[in-house]
Order: structure tokens, then sequence, then C-alpha cells
């Protein structure tokens, strides 16, 4: 039994009762071995209901049209872009805790970076649907690569849109290698462990051979270290480019230049909620309070209130440039948002991003688990909100005669409702077939990996 007592967050073990190494593989592979759990089952009929929904809602847009979304002239992007940068936002806190937290050599990072790296990957293919279908044309969409045709009908090169293209597919391509560089040891594990031989056959094949050998483990850690050095940039600027199809424009309320940083802070305060809510329902379900601790919950939770801190003064700044500007467009662009006929989406924004998130500033709710889990619901709620307010700018402008209101169909509601049966259906698989945990990361971080530790904890 461990016995180590140091204060130091980084040299705490791991595990609350055991330091055994075995426990730990025990632990995390746990999941994969067992033959069925039927809270695992439920969800995930319920996950596949709702992405045969979501299927069947595209497949009736792709038959009748777009007019079957709310989306009209002058609000001509609607619930649909408002999505696509919501789920592009939750995907940031996977390359955050991965790659930068690595780069830091972050060590509590090891117990929830391959539950956000694939959480990454999963909300940014719930992101994409969206402006793949908004094109109306769908069957025209490769128009936005710069494939070679013989009506040389090139993409636009200085619209932030073509951009969004190649900012978004070498974020998912990056975060896919990264993940999947980081499970090659793990799958090892699995295939070793495996008494049947189609899954010592299926997780041999993506083992790409792993023996552990030192020349495995010196090549790892290099190509490791090499796409963390690469994802690291693509935190900030694949927000930053999605932020550039509003600032670019010259539409008021848009046109400003906070919302690079301030979309990136957004999308990590978003994404680190998404990340703490998954977590922490895992954490239940599948038995890994042992590995999953309070602490890595409230660093997870000081970090939702310094991002939220940085959204709720980007809020103030965009009101205080508004009436220092002297712009009255600008001016009314912010008035009409906080006062206007949408003022209760404004409400809910800030209640939800500034006002709730202060409440991390007690360690007593920061290391509340129901109260941490029902602040991170009212965080994302409160960000797709703030991605609401922005698009819905649109409906109030320049000719007040086409001022209206703009409101969903049930086509929108019910198709950004069967996104979530998307993410849910891969995570689900993703948590019975794969370790959801990194086992050769957390070892590493144990009192026992570093032999002076490990005579102090057991002496």
């Amino acid at each position: 039994m461990i016995l180590h007592r140091d204060d130091d967050p980084t040299k705490r073990p791991v595990l609350v009762e055991s330091g055994d190494f075995h426990e730990v593989t025990q632990i995390i592979s746990a999941p994969t071995e067992t033959k069925f759990n039927l809270t695992w089952g439920i969800l995930l009929l319920l996950s596949g209901s709702l992405l045969c929904l979501m299927l069947g809602l595209f497949g009736y847009l792709f038959w009748e049209g777009t007019g079957v979304w709310g989306v009209n002239v002058p609000v001509a992007w609607g619930w649909a872009i408002v999505n696509f940068v919501w789920w592009i936002g939750i995907g940031h806190a996977g390359t955050l805790i991965s790659a930068i937290l690595f780069l830091f050599r972050q060590r509590w990072r090891t117990a929830i970076n391959r539950f956000s790296e694939a959480m990454t990957i999963f909300a940014v293919m719930c992101a994409g649907v969206f402006p793949a279908f908004h094109v109306g044309r769908v069957w025209v969409v490769y128009y936005i690569f710069p494939l070679p045709n013989q009506m040389s009908a090139w993409p636009n090169t200085r619209s932030p849109l073509f951009w969004d293209v190649f900012a978004v597919s070498t974020y998912f391509t990056v975060s896919v290698l990264f993940w999947y560089m980081g499970l090659i040891p793990d799958l090892a594990t699995l295939r070793d462990r495996s008494v049947s031989k189609i899954r010592q056959m299926a997780y041999g094949i993506f083992a790409l051979g792993w023996r552990g050998s030192a020349r495995h483990w010196q090549n790892y850690e290099r190509a490791y270290l090499i796409l963390a050095a690469i994802s690291t940039p693509l935190v900030l600027s694949v927000h930053s480019i999605v932020s550039f199809d509003f600032a670019v424009s010259k539409v008021p309320g848009w046109h400003t230049t906070i919302f690079p940083p301030y979309f990136v802070a957004g999308a990590v305060f978003s994404g680190f909620a998404l990340v703490s809510t998954l977590l922490i329902i895992a954490r239940e379900v599948f038995g890994l309070k042992q590995v999953v601790r309070l602490h890595h919950l409230d660093n997870m939770n000081k970090f939702m209130l310094l991002t939220g801190s940085l959204v709720g003064y980007a809020y103030a700044m965009e009101l205080f440039i508004a009436w220092y500007s002297g712009s009255i467009y600008e001016r009314f662009a912010f008035y009409h948002r906080a006062l206007g006929d949408y003022w209760w989406a404004y409400a809910s924004m800030v209640t939800c991003n500034v006002v709730i998130p202060q409440l991390f500033w007690f360690k007593k709710i920061r290391h509340s688990i129901p109260i941490t889990f029902i602040i991170t619901i009212f965080i994302n709620i409160g960000m797709w909100f703030e991605r609401f307010v922005i698009v819905i700018t649109l409906h109030a402008d320049f000719l007040p005669s086409s001022w209206g209101y703009y409101k969903p169909t049930w086509v929108d509601i019910w198709t950004y409702v069967g996104t979530f049966g998307l993410f849910g259906t891969f995570f689900l698989l993703f948590l019975k077939f794969l370790p959801q945990l990194a086992i050769a990361e957390v070892k590493g971080v144990m009192p026992e990996a570093n032999p002076h530790h490990a005579h102090t904890a057991h002496h």
C-alpha cells in the first residue's frame, strides 16, 4: 500500500490504494474484456437511434433542399453554422490536454488525455457534417478542394470559408495520428491479454508489431513528441480561422479583432467542460475512481475557471469597444444583442459562461463531483448560446425592412440532436473496445516507475 504523502501534485501516486502495475492494467483493461455492460448497451441503443435520425434528416434535406432549415435572408447561416462552431470548439480540449500539457510535462494529464483525444476526433466529425450540407448542392461539395476540373471553377482562396476546409481537415488528421500513436503500446497490451484469436488478430494488426523493446520506445517517444509539437499551434490556429468566418466580414458585431483569442479561450472552455461531463459518467459506470482522482477533476475545474474568466473579459471588451468606437452600427449591434429580440439568449450566455463558473473559486465546489457535473452542463449550454448570439446578429441588418425573427425548424432541432447520436455511438464504441486511459502513461507517472520514489513510498 502506498503511504506517499508528498504535497507536490506531480509526485502524488495515481492510485489511491494500490500502486501495483498489474492492477492498473486490470482496471483500465476491464471494460474492454467484460462481456456486456447493461448501462453501456442502453446508451448505445439510444445513440444509435439518434444517429439513424440524423442520417434520415440529412437524407430529407438532400431531397428537399436547405429550405427545410430555418435559414433565410438575412439570416443565411442559422443553426447549422452555430452547431458547426460549437462542435469544433468542443474538440479543442483533446489537443490542449494531450499536446500542450505533454510539452509542459504536466503529469496529471495522463488520467484524462486518451479520453479527451477521442472526444476531439468525434466532435470534429460531428462538426464537419454541417458545412457539407449547408452548401445546399452537397453533390458538388468537392468544389471546395483545389482539384483540377474542366470548368476552371476554382475555390476563392481569399475566403475564410475556404481556409476552414484546410484548418479543420489538418486538425482532424493530426488529432487522429496523435491519438493512434498513443494507443499503440496499449493495443499491444490488449493483444497480449486476449484469449480470443479474433481479438488477438485485431489488436495485433493495429499494434504494428509492438514488442516494447528499447528501440520501439525510443521511436515512439520521438514520434509522439513531434506530433505534440505539430498539434500545439493547431489549438490556436483552428478556432482562430473559424473565427475569421465572422471577423473578416463587414457585418457590425462580427468585424472585430478580439474574435480569434476569444474564440480559442471559449473553445478550450467548452472542451474541458465536455471532457469533465463524460469523464464523471465513465468514472462511475466503468469503475475508474482509483485512476481518475479528485485532483484531476480539480485541475480541470481550475482551467474552466481561467478560460471562463477570459471569455467574460472578452464579452466586456466587446461592449466597451462597441461604445468607444463611435460607430452607430457597431453600437446598435451590441445593444440589440443584449436588449433586443434575443435578450434571453444573451442573458443565458452570460449567466452560463461567466457567472456560474465563478463558483469554481471555492474548493468545496471544485471537489464536489455532482456540482461539477451540473456546472459543466451549464457551460456547454452557455457556449452554444454564445455561437447562437453571434450568428443571429444577422437578423437585424442594414435594411430594417428585411428584419425578421429567426426561428429554427423541427429539422434544425432534430438534426442537432441527431449529432449527439453520431458522437455518442463512436464514443461508446471507443469506451468498449479501446483503453479509456493511457495504460503505459499512467504507469509512467506512478512512484513505482521511479525506484527512488518507490522506495520512499514503501518505506
